[in-house]
């Protein structure tokens, strides 16, 4: 018996379909037993589900014995099949579709082998295990190398160790990105550490504004750095003290440099209150 071949009827589609789908996809077969083509189809869905080893479900429903719940979903003609995700009919088809085709169904729905090395690679990052988060990376990257996502993660990485020429390679070969808001901020990130250089920068840019605080361009090269250094807040406050120092210093840099992060973390809902409260301040200290 194959575990992933399940038969369904109205009694229990919810347990084994809706509740399922949130888990993986489930491929929902109407079918009858006098159906020439729903006999063809049968073993070719079976067989997949056994070689995909639980990334889908099949749930056969036998539409004469369950006619309400092919009513439900405007069942017409036989095989048809629906695809379930996260409780919701996101595609279908009708007919005995050849094998190669079936799998182009399913394929883009199915759950990413990489996903959870992923998870484990941020994870690793924030606990500031690099090399491992690397390792975890460059996994997942074998197991789907035409994974978008992974190559952003890796660029990001690179960019949180210093490695701006690697991440800037990087960057270079994602020239058709589908993720364009995600690849502009890493765009915009590698161009706040290029100017900024070694973020070893940080100390001594600390010292001498501590030691001068009327020392504005040390203050803009901190502010930069903390940027570059993702340390958001530090660095609109730096910021805003340009703005509150002199208005006019380094042809509005204060003003321009906050600009530059607005639009950097705007489209990051983590970052939406922060730059909320400094479009405030900012707002308010031109105003007065």
């Amino acid at each position: 018996m194959n575990p992933y071949v399940l038969d369904v009827s109205l009694q229990d589609f919810q347990a084994k379909v809706l509740d399922a789908s949130v888990r993986v996809p489930v491929l929902v077969d109407f079918w009858a037993s006098w159906c020439g083509p729903c006999r063809t189809l049968g073993p070719i869905l079976d067989k997949l589900a056994d070689e995909y080893d639980g990334k889908f479900i099949v749930a056969k429903v036998d539409t004469d014995a369950n006619q309400e719940l092919a009513g439900h979903f405007g069942v017409r003609s036989i095989p048809s099949v629906k695809l379930i995700v996260n409780g919701e009919l996101v595609d279908e088809f009708t007919g005995a579709l050849p094998e190669s085709q079936i799998r182009a169904f399913i394929e883009p729905w199915l759950p990413s082998s990489a996903e959870p090395l992923r998870a484990e690679a941020r994870a690793a990052s924030a606990r500031g295990a690099r090399d491992e988060a690397l390792a975890l990376l460059q996994q997942a990257q074998a197991l789907e190398p035409g994974n978008e996502a992974i190559a952003l993660d890796l660029t990001e990485l690179m960019l949180d160790s210093g490695a701006l020429a690697d991440a800037r390679q990087r960057l270079d070969q994602l020239t058709d990105g589908q993720d364009t808001a995600r690849i502009d901020a890493l765009r915009a990130r590698l161009a706040m550490a290029e100017r900024v250089g070694s973020l070893g920068e940080l100390s001594a840019l600390d010292a001498a504004v501590r030691a001068d605080p009327d020392n504005l361009d040390a203050r803009q090269r901190w502010a930069q750095a903390l940027a570059a250094s993702q340390d958001y807040a530090r660095a609109f406050a730096e910021y805003l003290e340009i703005v509150r120092r002199d208005r006019h210093f380094g042809d509005d840099a204060g003003r321009k440099g906050m600009i530059e992060l607005f639009d950097l973390l705007g489209s990051n809902e983590l970052y939406h209150d922060l730059v909320r409260r400094y479009r405030r301040e900012l707002a308010a200290l031109l105003n007065c």
